[in-house]
């Protein structure tokens, strides 16, 4: 019996496309599966008829083979032509087109052996994130073999096609109507196998070695900002490119200054005199030098005033946030006779005291309620 025209098989003009050919496979496929017509021998028939075809069709070599010769370009193929393999493929064939992306991509890339990213934790100082520092770091990560340039393979030797993927890298297992491609376990997807091995790497084309990089902190970062350097990272398998290294930053606490984003918070204790009569003080700011703060008179404990610009710098702008200064009144201790002598006359002398003559009131208040 004469093979149909594979065109005709599918219905579709012999100048058809890619997209074109692949709709047309896809609804015979589905119509005529097996599965979908069990004890159907002619559906069966239509269906490998229709395999076969688009599996010569999809192909541009064979494609144009058959535009020249017909069916006689296929004659001689091993096992009587294309007829013999088709049979519980197909329909996995129709998921392989429509979820390509996913299994292998869609122009059937190798997948990627480049080395992995990489992280180093670096810890600071509050004022070395104020101004910026430039710090040195080691780092133990695989490095490109230079005994063998990164191939993997002894000197003068040269690899060879794998007999698992036959070289493509990836290996089909069909499972039910599913034909799943998975990376070849015997060459790890490079389509190659190294016969004589690296006497340095091993075979792995990559070596683990100490550096010393430099890593550049700009001024503002905080806890958890990250940095990235550029190829630092684990080496490529057999010449991959390399990873990404990424310094992980975290600023150390401070002994009298807390961070709040770009602001910083300073709780200053002041005398009970000064914090009375009004004065100034002297606040430590994150720059390390001493900034000189006024304090009113009458100022309470607790009372915060704000230093415009004496913050942080903000990452990347021009701009710096305040310095928040808490006043803690301090009740002097250990006093003198004499101390104690003015002390007493300065409360028989009267004054006023806002936050205890506010605190009686609203108790006396509550009790007149309550009575």
């Amino acid at each position: 019996m004469s093979k149909r025209d594979y065109y005709d098989v599918l219905g579709v003009s012999r100048d058809a496309d890619e997209s074109a050919l692949k709709s047309a496979y896809r609804k015979l496929a589905m119509k005529n599966h097996p599965d979908r017509n069990p004890d159907d021998e002619e559906a069966a028939e239509r269906f490998r008829e229709a395999t076969e075809a688009y599996e010569v069709l999809k192909d541009s070599q064979k494609r144009a083979a058959y535009d020249r010769m017909g069916h006689a370009a296929f004659d001689n193929a091993a096992g009587g032509g294309f007829g013999g393999g088709f049979g519980g493929g197909g329909f996995a064939d129709i998921f392989d087109q429509m979820f390509s992306e996913f299994s292998r991509g869609a122009g059937g890339a190798q997948p990627d052996h480049g080395g992995n990213d990489l992280r180093h934790d670096l810890n600071i100082s509050l004022e070395e994130a104020f101004s910026g520092v430039q710090r040195d770091i080691n780092v133990t990560v695989p490095v490109g073999c230079d005994e063998c340039s990164g191939s993997g393979s002894a000197a003068g030797a040269q690899p060879r096609n794998c007999g698992t993927c036959g070289g493509s890298g990836r290996v089909r297992a069909q499972q039910g109507f599913f034909a799943v491609e998975r990376t070849c376990h015997s060459c790890q997807g490079m389509g190659q196998v190294i016969t004589d091995p690296c006497g340095t790497c091993g075979g792995e084309g990559r070596v683990r070695q100490s550096k010393m990089l430099s890593v550049s902190v700009p001024a503002g970062v905080d806890s958890g900002n990250r940095i990235r350097l550029s190829g630092k990272g684990e080496a490529g398998f057999r010449g991959g490119p390399p990873g990404d290294l990424y310094i992980f930053i975290s600023v150390d606490p401070h002994p009298i200054l807390v961070r709040d984003g770009a602001d910083i918070l300073t709780r200053i204790p002041v005398p009970m005199a000064t914090a009375a009569l009004g004065g100034s003080i002297d606040v430590p700011t994150v720059e390390g030098r001493m900034a000189r703060l006024t304090i009113e008179s009458g100022t309470q404990s607790g009372r915060r005033f704000r230093m415009r610009g004496k913050g942080m710098p903000v990452l990347r702008r021009n701009t710096r946030g305040d310095q928040i200064v808490e006043v803690q009144v301090e009740t002097p201790t250990n006093l003198t006779k004499k101390q104690k002598d003015l002390l007493k006359q300065f409360g028989e002398a009267g004054g006023t005291s806002p936050e205890t003559d506010s605190f009686l009131k609203r108790a006396r208040r509550i009790w007149a309620d309550d009575s």
